[in-house]
């Protein structure tokens, strides 16, 4: 290590003697030896020059390449007092040499070691084969990565690991390097359970998190909130019915949810997102009062009437009793079809049972409704389809009382 002149002392303190601040840390307690290979946990102590200096409870300085820790446009990607996981690579003097993975000028014999010891080695992906695809390693040797060993998920969309510059885990090495197989869904594996083991501490039902939508089914959306994947059900996507949750979700899609439920044993996991999004049930009074005529549409279909969709998380039900303009019917299909857009006012609410009655707008109103319907047909430009002028259905209950 470099000796810095006495008067420059003040300026280069925080690059003072490394095997001090390592002793110190240690406080004079022995420590297992490190074999090559082992991983570790390591605290940043300075970057400096070309190399970064680590903490990682020996005595001597851990030391990693610089190189390794910078980004694309060359900036540290690492600061004094963070912790990474470092692979021991080997001991001179009292120096320990460790690195994140084996990078680009790496030979043969540093490819053997790293499946031998299990250190991650840098690949591009070349080109999608049969069952897979080529990975060039270091010094331009060539490796196979099958379908299921590149990522957490099958995806059918080969083109978004091409050209990509990744870490791999060496599984097979055999003929002198002639025939490698990698796994880059190794490595991943090895970030999920590191970050697992922080959300077991930090991690609780009823969080508001963000998550990654993975992948659609027609149940649900697996969501990856970094270190944890569980399921999006489709019953709580929205407050409202979801028929293609695709119409609402794509994949890649960063949204948040709330935790519903935590399993670490069985490894399950639940979110809901509709608990993110404002209640309607809370402002039901004001947009749908008693009394009011709404357009809505025709939902579901029942033997014991039919459901209509107000707005979104609002349905209401009309009774079958209050279909069929007056004729006995078994089954609401009879009288109306799924989707159809049907007029109707609002009897009852029951707000501790979330429960709306509805009846058809052209059944009589009750004495004070009609200026409601009156205000509904004026909407619509004087009368709703099928149901005459507004005099017309004022004509038709009198005509029914003459009829009896």
């Amino acid at each position: 290590m470099t000796n810095h002149p006495k008067d420059n002392h003040d300026a280069e303190e925080p690059e003072e003697d490394f095997a001090a601040m390592l002793e110190a840390s240690l406080g004079g307690k022995t420590t297992p030896k490190l074999e090559p290979g082992q991983k570790v946990r390591a605290r940043v102590l300075a970057l400096s020059g070309d190399w970064v200096f680590l903490d990682v409870g020996q005595k001597g300085e851990g030391v990693l390449d610089r190189k390794e820790v910078l980004d694309a446009e060359g900036k540290p990607t690492v600061a004094v007092g963070e912790e990474l996981d470092v692979y021991f690579l080997s001991r001179a003097g009292g120096e320990l040499r460790f690195a994140l993975r084996i990078g680009g000028a790496a030979g043969r014999g540093e490819l053997e070691d790293a499946w031998k010891t299990g250190i991650p080695v840098d690949g591009v992906v070349e080109k999608e084969i049969k069952g897979g695809f080529e990975v060039r390693l270091a010094g331009q040797t060539r490796a196979f990565c099958p379908y299921s060993q590149m990522g957490l998920r099958r995806t059918d969309a080969a083109e978004q690991w091409l050209g990509r510059t990744l870490p791999f885990r060496i599984s097979q090495y055999g003929e002198q390097g002639r025939n490698i197989v990698v796994s880059h869904r190794a490595v991943l594996e090895e970030e999920r359970e590191r970050q697992r083991e922080g959300l077991r501490e930090s991690l609780r039902e009823g969080m508001k998190v963000r998550g990654r939508v993975t992948s659609l089914r027609d149940f649900g959306a697996f969501i990856d909130i970094g270190g944890v994947e569980g399921l999006l059900p489709i019953s709580e996507i929205a407050w409202g019915r979801v028929e293609d949750l695709r119409e609402v979700l794509h994949e890649g899609q960063e949204i948040e949810v709330v935790i519903k439920s935590i399993d670490w044993v069985a490894n399950r996991f639940s979110f809901s997102r509709r608990d993110t999004l404002a209640d309607p049930w809370e402002q039901v009074s004001r947009d749908f009062p008693e009394g009011s005529v709404h357009q809505g549409k025709v939902a579901r279909l029942t033997p014991f009437g039919a459901f209509v969709t107000l707005g979104e998380g609002i349905d209401g039900l009309v009774h079958i009793s209050r279909l069929g303009a007056g004729k006995r019917i078994s089954h609401a299909r009879e009288a109306l079809k799924e989707g159809q857009e049907l007029a109707v006012r609002v009897e009852k609410i029951d707000h501790e049972a979330r429960r709306i009655a509805l009846v058809p707008a052209t059944e009589e109103a009750p004495e004070g409704s009609a200026l409601d319907l009156q205000a509904y047909l004026n909407q619509q430009g004087g009368a709703a389809p099928g149901m005459g002028t507004f005099a017309d259905l004022l004509k038709k209950p009198q005509e029914k009382k003459k009829r009896k």
